[in-house]
């Protein structure tokens, strides 16, 4: 297996964080129009919905050459984007891609439930090497991550079915981060009190 690789912490979230500016850069110029490719009109949500599923493949890919490592969420996500992507190009609908972070976030939870139901955090395999803490605080960290996965699969579902497009591409690109980086920033205390020393995680 090839070795981990460090590369600049800007350049990673960047790459992360990429595909979904541009995403969200794309609908803004694209919304209102609409264009017609081989007889079918295609409006261009659709469209910045097309040049986001190979933007995220490319980023993913780079991440991978950078660092020669891919988590296994980042996969499931571009899996699922290919996939919702994919069928929303396909079918000209984009009701598939609303649906998408639906999917990923109801996913997430059912594997890290798994993971609870075997007495085991999924979490840890994951961001162990960032977030050293006591088995007791990655468990508990592991349920209240899978509590807030169900809860933002239900937001997006409550979200693409009763508010505008518009609405939602917002959600999407701010809503979700905002709120993902919230909730870690609540576990301040979960941290403290389970945090490990690096020198313990030596021992």
């Amino acid at each position: 297996m090839a070795e981990k690789r460090k590369i600049n912490p800007g350049l990673k979230l960047a790459l992360e964080l990429g595909p979904i500016v541009a995403f969200f850069v794309a609908y803004l110029r694209l919304r209102d129009r609409t264009f017609t490719i081989a007889g079918t009109d295609y409006q261009g949500f659709v469209l910045a919905t097309a040049g986001f599923i190979p933007l995220l493949l490319v980023t993913t890919a780079i991440l991978w050459v950078l660092t020669r490592h891919v988590s296994k969420m980042q996969i499931a996500t571009a899996v699922l984007v290919v996939v919702f992507g994919g069928l929303t190009v396909w079918l000209n609908d984009e009701r598939f891609f609303k649906m998408k972070p639906t999917a990923i976030y109801a996913l997430f939870a059912a594997v890290l439930g798994f993971g609870l139901l075997r007495g085991k955090s999924y979490l840890q395999y994951v961001l162990d090497e960032a977030v050293p803490l006591e088995r007791a605080g990655w468990m508990i960290l592991t349920r209240r991550l899978m509590l807030f996965f169900v809860g933002l699969a239900i937001l997006n579902e409550a979200i693409w079915r009763t508010m505008s497009t518009d609405a939602w591409v917002n959600f999407k690109t701010f809503g979700l981060t905002i709120a993902i980086f919230g909730f870690f920033m609540a576990q301040g205390r979960l941290f403290k009190r389970y945090g490990l020393e690096e020198t313990g995680r030596e021992g």
